[in-house]
């Protein structure tokens, strides 16, 4: 399928590393100029060159901190400058590892995951609206639809329901905004946490990592490459139909029914 995504230009927060860097090269794969952005400017820099050396593709590194709003208008300036401007944004950036948030650091992570998202929508959704084009996509997770961290949860319901208010906001404009929840993905990240549940409880990794399986329907838990087709999905024009809905990219989490 031709997603139809050569000569669009994408800024990706969060990029990386894990599932912010496999959507870069999703869609520098397909043909669009990327941004990677992250707070650390070396390793955003050195993973824009490593995908552009990959893919032909145009791919900038562009070092930004999400939970400040000075920061992400000078990154908005850089993106808009380095790629010509800006059709996709896909919000990604979060502070903290999966399953060891703790709940005193709410403010943090809701400044980083919830209003750093909105900063970076308030800073190139205009341009969008006047070109009558743009693809929003949030990075949000499943720990909105279950229990287990009261930290994870709020953070990425409140991912959802903005998603869900920009989407009727914009929509009429030609902005899609929807959301992805990922559910326990193979990132290094995650496979990080696995070693150390591991290490408490003298046991492996690959068996903490089997445990965490058997909850999925698939059987396994997804690569960062299998959400960044989801999302490469999302950023093209054969997405329209999809706004301000949740797309779940989890393998399928066991039992419940949501409708």
């Amino acid at each position: 399928m031709d997603l139809r995504l050569t000569g669009r230009r994408a800024v990706v927060t969060g990029g990386s590393r894990g599932i912010g860097l496999a959507v870069g090269r999703a869609l520098a794969a397909e043909g669009a100029a990327v941004a990677l952005v992250a707070r650390n400017a070396q390793r955003a820099e050195e993973q824009a060159a490593r995908l552009s050396t990959e893919t032909g593709a145009r791919v900038i590194g562009i070092a930004a901190d999400t939970g400040d709003d000075a920061s992400v208008a000078a990154m908005a300036d850089a993106a808009v400058r380095g790629l010509g401007g800006v059709d996709i944004l896909v919000n990604n950036a979060a502070t903290t590892n999966p399953g060891t948030i703790p709940d005193d650091d709410l403010e943090a992570e809701i400044n980083v995951k919830v209003r750093g998202y909105l900063r970076c929508v308030r800073a190139f959704a205009p341009a969008m609206a006047e070109r009558g084009w743009g693809r929003v996509i949030n990075i949000g997770g499943l720990a909105a639809r279950q229990t287990g961290s009261v930290t994870g949860s709020i953070r990425n319901v409140a991912v959802a329901a903005m998603t869900k208010n920009l989407a009727d906001e914009l929509g009429a404009g030609g902005i899609n905004v929807t959301v992805v929840h990922p559910g326990a993905t193979r990132t290094e990240t995650m496979l990080e946490v696995a070693a150390r549940r591991a290490a408490a409880s003298g046991t492996t990794a690959e068996e903490v990592e089997r445990r965490m399986a058997a909850a999925v329907s698939i059987g396994r838990l997804v690569e960062p490459e299998e959400v960044a087709s989801v999302v490469a999905f999302l950023a093209s024009p054969l997405s329209v139909a999809i706004n301000g809905d949740a797309v779940i990219a989890g393998g399928g989490a066991k039992g419940p029914i949501h409708y």
